[in-house]
């Protein structure tokens, strides 16, 4: 964003991850169980999405260190503190859940 390129770069982790991972990896860290139910009647779209970082290497000499699966658990971590800074979500329930929130 501090660059002076001014066009659409990807950005994003560049091995290939299905939906479904992705779906488990969030479920996870929010220590929640899920059951997937899939619609078959519907079109299936994409089965996974990864990102081209070439483009972003060259232009800015640059890629991404944090791994999705820690970029991910720093992210719910920082909402969920947002959500309890706020009143939207009390502490308490937070902990029994068994959120990892880290520092408030």
């Amino acid at each position: 964003m501090r660059s002076e390129y001014p066009h659409p770069l990807n950005l994003g982790q560049d091995c290939m991850i299905t939906i479904n991972e992705l779906v488990d990896i969030v479920a996870g860290i929010a220590g929640k169980k899920i059951k997937k139910k899939h619609d078959l009647t519907k079109p299936q779209g994409v089965r996974g999405r990864n990102s081209d970082n070439t483009r972003l290497r060259e232009v800015l000499q640059w890629q991404p260190s944090v791994p999705l699966e820690e970029g991910l658990k720093e992210t719910y971590s920082w909402i969920t503190n947002q959500l309890i800074k706020s009143g939207r979500l009390p502490f308490s329930d937070t902990l029994a859940a068994g959120a990892a929130v880290g520092p408030l």
